[in-house]
């Protein structure tokens, strides 16, 4: 594996590097510096402002509006992206439903909706999660019915991020029972302003919202707008599952920024003629992380390097969302207590519009991290799937 960059891949990194320093206000530096969760218009706006140079699917190819870019160029864009402190972009059209459809979907799905990902017009949601099935998503009992052109689809999902903001939803049902679960499950794309849809909000841990419940009551999905074959949405799924996963290779690079704060702050605590920076237990937990992160990312490089190679990386996806999840939980900590007393208190920042470059909201991040060990797949159901598939167990 040659981890060096050609002469090609140092000038498109300069590339980047420009672009991203020319073009993300200080504002929003601040807002992905630290760790607050963006609104979708902030999202929006980025997405737009990358597509209009034509990356606005960095990792797709180019008959679909993709950049044809080579795995490691993607990862360039993502280590320079994150070095800026620019947002990443929003994942649930881009790079879950995105792919899907067009490797799985119509003519007719990939003419109406792919353009619409990558111009920011349209924003997904993703229908997974219920009541009673979450990492046992093969438990989930929301069911549509055929009924002519259109499937009648009554259920409720659960932790379905900014569904409250979503034009659509990709959704997993039950079509079909049979005795094994797996079976009988379609994926339908519905849209989020049929009539019988109702979204209540949950109010999670860091004081925002950003997670729903979402009640389908007889919702009329047009049968056009079924994913594939029906009954075989289990294997589209999974494909979308382990791509979610393996965002945590690009994930994993954002660790960074999270440490550079930490450093900052810590070097500004006076611990009588020292600083907290200077403390030896202190540097020997960042430098810890530090170590850990460098391996996550020689994992990711491994991946790509892999992909580069047209070989199969097996659970390594299972193995970076778990390490990514595990460390950012570690990062967001040692940032409370850095911050000491200063940590708890933090105030919603949906009506900032003046942040210092250092403004402290550690807590909301060290609060909503605790969720990143659950969602995707729980880890310990990603422990389960590693013994499967790499140790045969």
């Amino acid at each position: 594996m040659n981890l060096d960059y050609t002469p090609d891949e140092i000038a498109f990194q300069q590339r980047m590097r420009a672009f991203f320093a020319a073009n993300i206000d200080e504002r929003l530096r601040a807002l992905v510096r630290t760790g607050t969760r963006l609104e979708p218009r902030e999202y929006v706006a980025y997405q737009q402002l990358l597509a209009a140079q034509g990356w606005g699917a960095p990792t797709w190819p180019t008959e679909y509006g993709g950049t044809g870019w080579t795995p490691t160029q993607y990862y360039i864009f993502e280590a320079e992206s994150a070095r800026a402190d620019a947002p990443q972009q929003f994942h649930q059209g881009l790079e879950l439903i995105g792919p899907v459809l067009f490797t799985y979907g119509s003519d007719a799905q990939k003419q109406k909706y792919l353009p619409r990902i990558i111009s920011g017009e349209d924003w997904w949601c993703q229908g997974y999660s219920e009541p009673g099935a979450g990492s046992d998503l093969a438990s989930l009992k929301t069911r549509a019915v055929r009924d002519g052109d259109h499937y009648v689809v009554t259920g409720q999902k659960i932790w379905t991020s900014y569904a409250h903001a979503a034009s659509h939803m990709f959704c997993l049902v039950r079509t079909e029972i049979r005795p094994r679960r797996q079976e009988g499950i379609s994926l339908l794309l519905i849209d989020m302003k049929s009539p019988g849809i109702r979204v209540r909000p949950i109010l999670t841990l860091d004081e925002r919202h950003h997670v729903n419940e979402v009640f389908l009551d007889e919702v009329r999905v047009p049968a056009e707008d079924l994913v594939g074959e029906e009954g075989k949405g289990w294997n589209y799924g999974k494909v979308l599952l382990d791509r979610e996963r393996g965002l945590s290779a690009a994930l994993g690079l954002r660790l960074g920024q999270y440490v550079r704060v930490v450093k900052s702050r810590a070097a500004a605590v006076r611990l009588g003629a020292t600083t907290l920076l200077a403390d030896p237990g202190f540097r020997d937990k960042l430098a810890q992380i530090e170590i850990e992160m460098l391996a996550l990312e020689y994992m990711g490089l491994r991946t790509l390097a892999d992909a580069v190679a047209g070989l199969d990386s097996g659970p390594r996806a299972s193995m970076l969302k778990i390490r990514w999840s595990e460390l950012i939980q570690r990062i967001t900590e040692l940032w409370v207590e850095a911050l000491g007393y200063d940590a708890a208190c933090f105030a919603p920042l949906d009506d900032a519009t003046d942040l210092p470059a250092d403004m402290p909201s550690p807590m909301a991040s060290y609060l909503h991290a605790r969720v990143t060990t659950i969602y995707g797949g729980a880890n310990e159901v990603q422990r389960n799937i590693i013994a499967r598939r790499s140790l045969g167990l």
